[in-house]
């Protein structure tokens, strides 16, 4: 399951990543509807559904140590809102590594992408690692 940060709610962004992933995509507020979700519901939220993986452009909240849980990942995406249409190929790219390609490889992890590098956290080894 890929869960989408409600930030990126009415971007066409769930039918886009759709087309390609196989299994169900959906925004964070379909968890739990009719309420408002804060930043810090987010991680119990994802204990959920099995092993989701959420999608944010938020790194200033979701780019931490402390959020690495077995139980799902976190990307981050480090670009501006503006290019918020772009995540669909850059999950996809992401998702092709064999370091991310199942939900058992990225649970535990929170990672970050940015132009030229990718690093990550897992929940057993809060210290960054960058990905070659």
């Amino acid at each position: 399951m890929i869960v989408l940060d409600e930030q990126l709610l009415g971007r066409g962004l769930e039918a886009a990543i759709g087309r390609w992933y196989r299994g169900p995509v959906c925004l964070i507020i379909d968890l739990r509807l009719r309420s408002v979700i804060k930043d810090e519901a987010v991680p119990g939220l994802l204990r959920l559904p099995s092993q989701p993986t959420f999608v944010t452009i938020n790194e200033r909240d979701f780019w931490h140590p402390m959020l690495a849980d077995n139980r799902y990942c976190i990307v981050c995406f480090s670009i501006p809102d503006s290019r918020a249409r772009e995540i669909p190929s850059l999950l996809r790219a992401l998702l092709k590594r064999a370091e991310f390609r199942t939900k058992a490889a990225r649970s535990g992890k929170v990672i970050r992408v940015a132009r030229q590098e990718i690093s990550y956290y897992t929940a057993g080894d809060r210290t960054a690692k960058q990905v070659p």
